[in-house]
């Protein structure tokens, strides 16, 4: 199926970014193999642009990416949708804020995932991006949009971009998917300093108060306005 030119060039600068995003997975040791995926919102339209399924990392390039409906179906592009296109899918649909989705298997953070056990809001960064503990989300098997019920579920009581999905792993949502992809990279940063501070002991978790301020002042202050 072709894509209007109205639409086109929107889908073809997404491509070009999705693909590239799938570099800061690898480049941050998020993902092995063929494992994980980006998905962007294409704005104004219930469309998606996302990984193809079981393309190596080195393979990948704005062409391989492909375009689904919200519902999963192929819209355009050479190959089969991402075996996650399901669960981004069903995001989008619920989520209307959301314009970026990431799913990974990094280690420390999918260990967590195996415990269930969610990471507890015990540093500053976890406050700053997560605004709180970093939830559990409950198990489910991949193939239909139960994933994607899940973590439309634990989000939304939620202020964290990122949920940890019961013996599975994390996935993370954002504005864009620039931010989802921050989010995974924070996720797994702050999964792996809480997991070596355990060793030592159990640590303190933040005050509610303290946490709300971090929050703010990281999600409305901090940085270039």
């Amino acid at each position: 199926m072709s894509l209007t030119d109205e639409i086109a060039t929107t889908v073809a600068q997404l491509r070009r970014t999705v693909a590239d995003l799938h570099g800061e997975l690898t480049r941050n040791e998020l993902v092995i193999w063929t494992a994980g995926n980006v998905s962007a919102r294409v704005p104004g339209r219930d469309l998606m642009v996302i990984k193809p399924s079981g393309v190596a990392y080195d393979e990948l390039s704005a062409d391989s990416m492909v375009v689904t409906d919200l519902h999963g179906s192929l819209v355009h592009g050479e190959f089969a949708p991402s075996s996650d296109t399901a669960a981004h899918a069903y995001v989008y649909r619920h989520m209307p804020e959301v314009g970026g989705v990431v799913h990974t298997h990094s280690t420390y953070a999918t260990a967590w995932a195996a415990r269930g056990e969610p990471i507890p809001c015990v540093l500053t960064m976890i406050a700053d991006e997560f605004g709180g503990d970093i939830p559990v989300g409950p198990f489910a098997l991949i193939g239909d949009d139960s994933i994607g019920r899940g973590i439309v579920e634990t989000l939304r009581s939620s202020r964290s971009p990122a949920v940890l999905m019961r013996n599975h792993g994390p996935f993370t949502v954002g504005r864009t998917a620039r931010d989802a992809v921050k989010a995974a990279v924070m996720v797994e940063d702050v999964a792996r300093t809480v997991h070596i501070a355990h060793q030592l002991g159990r640590p303190p978790a933040l005050a509610a108060d303290d946490v709300d301020r971090l929050y703010a002042r990281y999600q409305n202050v901090y940085g270039q306005q």
